[in-house]
């Protein structure tokens, strides 16, 4: 896997979520942690409109969006009782129900942990340039795309 990104956009099939879990254990202050809190983001089945979701193929500005993550987690670690903060996205074609992003916090105390979480997906979400493309079957059963950008303008 070669030297491993502290945080970042990988290639699905690249990074696994216990292989995050693992590289958070092995931080340097873990001993310090009280809990552990973990936000894993999945494809979801269905649209916002209620189309059913066949899959989505996410892409990034791999440089922008990894120095993105990277400074969100840098910042998010200066917070009092927060030990570490990763945030991995994964890139490529996923079905329904695949995991696409692993956001961890680990901190000395759980009302450490909570908010940061939270303010982690919130920001990398508005942050990085990471792009998705749903697969949508329509309702009368033809499969059209369309990046999720485009739609919100709607």
């Amino acid at each position: 896997m070669g030297r491993a990104k502290a945080s970042g956009v990988h290639q699905k099939g690249k990074l696994s979520f216990f292989d995050v879990l693992k590289r958070v254990r092995s931080h340097p202050s873990f001993h310090k942690a009280g809990a552990v809190g973990i936000f894993v983001g999945v494809v979801r089945g269905e649209t916002s409109r209620g189309e059913r979701v066949e899959k989505l193929e996410l892409e990034a500005y791999e440089e922008k969006a990894d120095k993105a993550l990277q400074r969100i987690c840098r910042e998010l670690r200066e917070r009092k009782g927060v030990i570490n903060v990763q945030i991995h996205h994964l890139l490529g074609e996923f079905e329904v129900g695949e995991d696409l992003v692993y956001v961890v916090v680990a901190g000395t105390h759980r009302q450490d942990v909570f908010p940061v979480l939270e303010e982690a997906v919130e920001r990398y979400k508005g942050e990085a340039p990471i792009f998705k493309k749903e697969y949508v079957i329509d309702e009368k059963g033809a499969t059209k795309s369309y990046w999720v950008s485009e739609t919100e303008r709607e």
